[in-house]
């Protein structure tokens, strides 16, 4: 601890702060990293106007003046945010920042209002990486609010009815104590320094109550976002929800994205908007594992609406167009639906058997008709999804004795394991347009071997190689677990994924 602090007064001093006498909330001020320009700060009243230079507040290490106070604990920082004058560049930042410390290269989390009104939480979780962001479906907004609860950063922005709302996702990163908190102001360009004015600005401890029991029955928000897979890896929220959603599907043409929430399937444009339910022929009792047919024109579904509440797999036409297909209704078990085989003539699915509990892969023609077995013990075995070319069936079991990704032959035959950390629970391996890529949820060793549970901190989004020549790498970490990944997700040009991140209401 006492080495800890040392550090953090080493990298104060380093940064030369100055020390007004009267800052209000804040203790310090100072340029972070190679400001041409010399930035400053003033206090009216309770409006503060800051000025900055630097290159940037963006990859490796950052240019900018901060205006801060040490902090430690749960946090939230708010301010109206808005430049002086019209011109700039479109990509200068103004806003709120959580940093570990001074070193241009630190770990922060801040939420950033841009020249251009582009809001996003940017974060760089380790010293010296590459910074990462969650784009905002807000733009030019009134006011923003980073959130800092426990292990985790959130942002709520303001739109035109002057409100704060959840602007939607989350990241998992873990300042240790103390940490520095305040304003932030990078002209994008070492040659200029850019003014904003933050006014009403709250340093807040937030109150927050105790949730016993994280599992099902907990109340959530959701927020519906795709990420790159290549490059910066932006994060974008399509809309959030006040309620539970799960499960997203991109449609074939890449214009929309299909989930289940209270029972009904969804359809929402990619770039937001209203929600449409899709009309499933009265079978409203869907769960979250549901797809679309090679051709775009079906969706498979898988449904609880029978009074043994077995769940059952369904064909319906997305234009109602055709009356709903039983294809899987098993007395003995429960049927949900996971893959479409890429001639469309084949369903994979995962039956686990109503007495014994067993999980197994089965497949079944989508005409419909006896059901066979495809991957059968030992362990579960569960999330089946083929390969592009066909010629492979991906999926998760327990068969080495921790949850592990695998992949066999399309007639289940020959079983190769994918992955191998015996600490993670690796589900729902998820194939790229072009069979190269599997983008997987992977959990932490505080899960149960067999399980897949909601609401969980230690959860990551993975990618890896599709033959396995390459270990994973982490896409990005956050709050989630069940309903963030469980069917197939890829946009059609490979480019990004689609899922579900979620925040416990308290």
């Amino acid at each position: 601890m006492i080495l800890r602090h040392l550090l953090v007064a080493v990298s104060l001093i380093c940064a030369a702060p100055s020390v007004a006498e009267d800052l209000g909330q804040f203790a310090s001020e100072g340029d972070v990293g190679e400001a041409a320009l010399a930035g400053s700060v003033e206090l009216d009243g309770s409006t503060y106007r800051v000025t900055g230079g630097g290159a940037n507040i963006w990859g490796e290490a950052d240019a900018f003046h901060y205006v801060w106070t040490q902090r430690s604990g749960d946090l939230h920082i708010a301010a109206d945010i808005a430049f002086e004058g019209e011109g700039g560049d479109p990509h200068r930042k103004a806003g709120l920042m959580i940093r570990q410390d001074l070193s241009p290269n630190a770990a922060y989390a801040d939420v950033m209002v841009h020249g251009d009104g582009l809001v996003a939480l940017q974060y760089r979780e380790v010293p010296g990486g590459p910074t990462r962001q969650i784009v905002s479906n807000v733009s030019h907004p009134g006011r923003v609010r980073l959130e800092r609860q426990g292990n985790f950063v959130y942002f709520s922005v303001a739109g035109s009815d002057g409100v704060l709302h959840q602007a939607g996702g989350s990241f998992r990163i873990a300042f240790q104590a103390p940490y520095l908190v305040g304003l932030a102001v990078s002209a994008h360009d070492n040659a200029k320094a850019e003014t904003a004015r933050f006014s009403n600005v709250e340093l807040t401890v937030p109150q927050l109550a105790y949730v016993p029991d994280t599992g099902y029955a907990a109340q959530v928000e959701a927020t519906l976002e795709t990420m790159e897979v290549g490059g910066v890896r932006t994060r974008t929220v399509v809309r959030h929800f006040d309620r539970k959603i799960e499960a997203p599907n991109w449609s074939r043409d890449g214009a929309a994205l299909y989930y289940n929430s209270d029972g009904r399937i969804w359809r929402i444009p990619v770039e937001g908007g209203e929600p449409r339910a899709v009309d499933t022929g009265g079978r409203n009792a869907n769960n979250n594992d549901h797809g679309l047919s090679p051709d775009g024109s079906l969706m498979a579904i898988s449904d609880q609406s029978e009074p043994d509440n077995l769940s059952r797999i369904h064909v319906v036409t997305l234009d109602g167009s055709k009356p709903v297909r039983t294809v899987v209704s098993d007395p003995k078990a429960r049927s949900y639906w996971h893959a479409w085989s890429p001639d469309g003539t084949t369903l994979a699915y995962v039956r686990v058997g109503a007495d014994d509990g067993t999980y197994d892969i089965w497949g079944v023609k989508a005409e419909g008709g006896d059901p066979w077995p495809l991957v059968v013990g030992p362990g579960s075995d569960d999330g089946p999804e083929y390969s592009p070319d066909g010629r492979f069936l991906y999926f998760n079991s327990t068969r080495s004795g921790a949850m592990q990704l695998w992949r066999a032959n399309a007639d289940g035959s020959d079983p190769v394991r994918l992955t191998h950390d015996p600490v993670r629970r690796d589900w729902f391996p998820h194939l790229s347009p072009d069979g190269k890529w599997i983008a997987y949820i992977s959990f932490g060793d505080d899960v149960a071997v067999t399980d897949h549970p909601p609401n969980r901190e230690d959860v990551q989004l993975r990618l890896m190689p599709a033959d396995g020549s390459e270990p994973p790498t982490v896409l990005t970490r956050l709050f989630g677990g069940q309903g963030t990944i469980n069917v197939p997700s890829w946009s059609p040009d490979g480019k990004r994924i689609a899922f579900v991140s979620y925040r416990l209401k308290r």
